[in-house]
């Protein structure tokens, strides 16, 4: 009994492992994925940054509460919103992310020096902010496919002396 109970267990393990291997192979590719993005981001490349989106990516800022629904209008009303408004942007990791087959959270710092206009027309502050927040990915096929950010709007909007 002891042997068919041994061979039982060495053959659902192969299996169990093997899924486990292709689980921590997906979780770095979409750790990776969004480490690109974030690179983009502070190379101040939004283009590049854009190209790490899925075409129907959905990015949504709690702050705002309605969805940016595409890469190009991500690109538009959100990347390019605050590049041109902070070029010397910064967008940090705080900590390690926590990653779960292809999904990517982590704690960040976003920082820099309102220069330039908000793509709203709010005219630039010329001042230094830097504020917390949280962020959610979800990678599909080597694009982001979903990203939820979740921050201090207010604090951040006090930072800037627009509340």
């Amino acid at each position: 009994m002891f042997t068919s109970v041994t061979a039982a267990f060495r053959a659902a393990a192969i299996p169990a492992a093997i899924l486990w291997s292709a689980t921590a192979a997906l979780a770095q590719d979409a750790l990776a994925v969004v480490d690109g993005y974030m690179a983009a981001w502070n190379a101040h490349d939004s283009a590049a940054a854009a190209e790490f989106l899925a075409e129907g990516a959905v990015y949504y800022d709690a702050s705002v509460g309605t969805p940016v629904e595409g890469r190009e209008a991500a690109k538009t009303q959100v990347i390019d919103a605050f590049l041109n408004a902070a070029p010397d942007a910064a967008w940090t990791r705080d900590g390690d992310a926590v990653v779960s087959g292809n999904s990517v959270a982590f704690e960040w710092t976003f920082g820099g020096t309102n220069t330039g206009a908000w793509a709203d027309g709010t005219a630039a502050t010329g001042k230094a902010f830097s504020f917390h927040g949280m962020s959610m990915f979800r990678v599909e096929d080597g694009k982001i496919v979903h990203q939820a950010d979740y921050y201090d709007a207010l604090g951040f909007y006090k930072q800037l002396g627009l509340m």
